[in-house]
This record gives structure tokens, C-alpha cells and sequence, in this order.
């Protein structure tokens, strides 16, 4: 059983000198390269529905395609500058609320000029992080077309390789055409990218990219939606959710029947797995990379973050982010196999409270905003 310091590489889970002492290398490289150490798997049992959920979902998938050129209305205008501002002020109202004092810190001189940068900056930098974060999924999701070994999940897989390149597409277009450019990916993001393709047993993809990254994403993509002002951004994150919710039912639905036949020392590599990653994707959110770009010195901006643990475990934001995961882990057996590993640590991080809420392998049909857009096309 490896220590906490043994899978995060700190002595601390929160050593924020640690988590931002990590930068990428090779943000002017165009090109990264990571060792894909997995055999790839042929099947000659071509049975479809042999695992009926997964076909449910695979059918699912073929009639949810949607098309990023044309069912999104690109000619839109946003004012960028109009819809920070909105942000902008509620973010301050959070901070009033939170007592925040900032007479101490390298924003005690900022006004309103500095914030609405901030703001414009922060939208940037989170749709970036959503735009690596799918090509990563675009990776992943081939690596499990061909690692995988049943005919039922190549079949869906394929699907999904179609939804990555998508959101890659319409994430790369908002950015480049809507605001003015997206940033490097972050550090902590692209370390847990690289061991997820790195791992050569397909079931670490699953629970790596369908479990983890892609639950959180399903979450911060349903804040994003539900707090941005601006229409065309909602309806991309709406259509984007739409394909996330079966993505992580996918995943669900694959391991579950996997872990079932698991020792409990193979369990308890997925469990550590399961926290290193949360933690990485937790520690992506202090943002050095915006900082950087704005000229506050990285090490006197986190001291904002510096607060006891069991205050940072009560941030609704840190918090909402793991909704999505929870019950999935627990629906896999991953919660409290080994006398409940998985939760302890779960429960420093404060998410342990979402463990009942409904897990993504049931609840994808009731996202599926595309098949509800047109049926609702098709009634007007």
C-alpha cells in the first residue's frame, strides 16, 4: 500500500510550492510525444449486444452526432470584454462574501481594469484546459479502440473518437474566432494525460479518461454553462455535455463488469489511481498560467489558496467538481474496497457527500440535448 507522498511525489497533499515549483518545458513545441506502451487487441467474436447496455449506448451514440459547423450558429457576435465584466462582478461578490483580504497580497492595488482582465484571462485559460483536456480524450479513446477487448466497446469507442475530434474542433474554433487565443496546457493536466496513455492496461485508460477526466469535465462544463452569459458558449457546453454524460456511462458500464473479477491488490492500484488523478486535476485549478500572463508573481498570488484544509474541502466550486465522480467510483467498487481506501481519501478532499447522488451510467439519457433539440424542431 503506497504512502500519499509516494503516488503525489510531496510530502504534503497541499504544498502549494510544490504544485506550482511544476511547469511545462515545451509550451513553444507543437508537438509531445508520450510512450503508448499498450498491445493492441483483435476480436473474431463479432456478436453485437452481447453486452446490451453497451449496445444501448452504442445506438444511443449513432443518433446523437452532431455536426459543430452547422449546429452551432457561429455568427453569433460576443463581446468578450461585456461577458467578463458580468463574471467579473459576481467573482468579487464571492470573494466579499468569503471575507477574502487582500491588503496583503499583489491585488491590493487592482481595480476594476485588473479584474476584468483577470476575468477575460481566467475564461481563456478554463476553455483551453477544456480543449487539451478533449484531445486527450481524442487519444485515449482510440487507444481504447484498440486495447480493449470486447467487440461491443471497440464498436462504442469508435463513436466516441468522433465526439473528441468534435469538441477539439468547436473548442479550438470558440477560441481562435469568439476570444483571442487559448493558452499552453496545463502542467498538472498533461502529467496526468501522459500517464494515463502511458499505463498499458486498458482498463487504467477507462478509469483515467472516462472516469476522471471526463467526470469532472461533465461538472465544470455544467457550472460553465449554467454561469456564462453568453448564448453561443451555453449552447456548445449544452451539446458538448450531451456527448460527456454517455462517454462516462461508457466507462461505467465497461469497469463495472471488469472490477467485479478484481483482486483486492489490483482494486487498490485503481483506488490509488482514482486519487492521484483527483488530485492532479484539482491542482490544475490554481492557474499559474494565468498569473504568469498578467504579470503577478505565481508563489505571492496562491497565498489567496493558502487556507486550512478543512476550509478549501468546504469550496462549493472544488467541491461540485467531484459530483460526477464519487458515485461513479462507488458504483465501481472503488469507494470501499480495502476498507474503504478510496474514501478516506475522499473524504479529506470533502466530496464524500455526493456518494448517493444518481452515477452517469444511468443518467446519460436524460442529457441527450441533441435528440431534444430536434425532436422540439420536429414539433414546432
Amino acid at each position: 500500500m503506497s504512502t500519499d507522498e509516494e503516488i503525489l511525489g510531496r510530502t504534503s497533499r497541499d504544498d502549494l510550492r510544490a504544485i506550482i515549483a511544476m511547469s511545462n518545458t515545451d509550451i513553444d513545441e507543437a508537438i509531445h510525444v508520450v510512450q503508448d506502451n499498450a498491445p493492441a487487441i483483435f476480436t473474431w467474436d463479432y456478436e453485437k449486444g452481447r453486452r446490451p447496455a453497451l449496445n444501448k449506448l452504442y445506438e444511443k451514440a449513432k443518433h446523437a452526432q452532431w455536426n459543430g459547423e452547422t449546429d452551432l450558429d457561429w455568427s453569433v457576435e460576443v463581446d468578450q470584454e461585456y461577458f467578463a465584466q458580468i463574471i467579473s462582478m459576481m467573482r468579487q461578490q464571492q470573494m466579499d462574501a468569503a471575507g477574502l483580504d487582500l491588503s496583503r497580497t499583489p491585488f491590493a492595488s487592482w481595480g476594476e481594469k485588473e479584474w476584468l482582465q483577470h476575468a477575460m484571462e481566467n475564461q481563456n485559460w478554463s476553455l483551453s484546459q477544456f480543449m487539451h483536456g478533449e484531445q486527450g480524450a481524442l487519444v485515449c479513446t482510440a487507444k481504447i479502440v484498440e486495447t480493449v477487448p470486447w467487440i461491443d466497446a471497440k464498436y462504442y469507442a469508435s463513436t466516441q473518437v468522433m465526439d473528441e475530434a468534435r469538441h477539439v474542433e468547436v473548442f479550438a474554433k470558440y477560441l481562435d474566432t469568439k476570444l483571442n487565443g487559448h493558452y499552453p496546457i496545463n502542467t498538472h493536466l498533461r502529467m496526468l494525460l501522459d500517464d494515463i496513455i502511458n499505463d498499458s492496461r486498458w482498463d487504467m485508460t477507462y478509469l483515467g479518461m472516462q472516469i476522471m477526466v471526463e467526470g469532472l469535465a461533465l461538472a465544470a462544463f455544467g457550472m460553465a454553462m449554467n454561469t456564462t452569459p453568453d448564448p453561443l458558449l451555453k449552447q456548445l457546453l449544452r451539446y458538448v455535455m450531451s456527448d460527456e454524460a454517455r462517454h462516462v456511462a461508457f466507462g461505467v458500464l465497461t469497469l463495472k463488469e471488469f472490477y467485479e473479477e478484481l483482486t483486492a491488490a489490483e482494486l487498490l492500484e485503481r483506488q490509488e489511481f482514482a486519487f492521484e488523478a483527483a488530485v492532479r486535476m484539482r491542482d490544475r485549478f490554481l492557474q499559474q498560467e494565468v498569473w504568469d500572463r498578467l504579470g503577478v508573481n505565481v508563489k505571492e498570488a496562491v497565498k489567496l489558496f493558502e487556507v486550512p484544509p478543512e476550509v478549501k474541502n468546504q469550496d462549493p466550486f472544488q467541491q461540485l467538481l467531484f459530483s460526477k465522480i464519487v458515485p461513479n467510483c462507488k458504483k465501481l467498487g472503488l469507494l470501499d474496497a480495502n476498507d474503504g481506501w478510496l474514501r478516506k481519501r475522499f473524504d479529506t478532499l470533502g466530496v464524500t457527500q455526493f456518494e448517493d447522488w444518481v452515477d452517469t451510467g444511468e443518467e446519460y439519457l436524460e442529457m441527450d440535448a441533441v435528440t431534444q433539440d430536434r425532436l422540439a424542431a420536429e414539433g414546432a
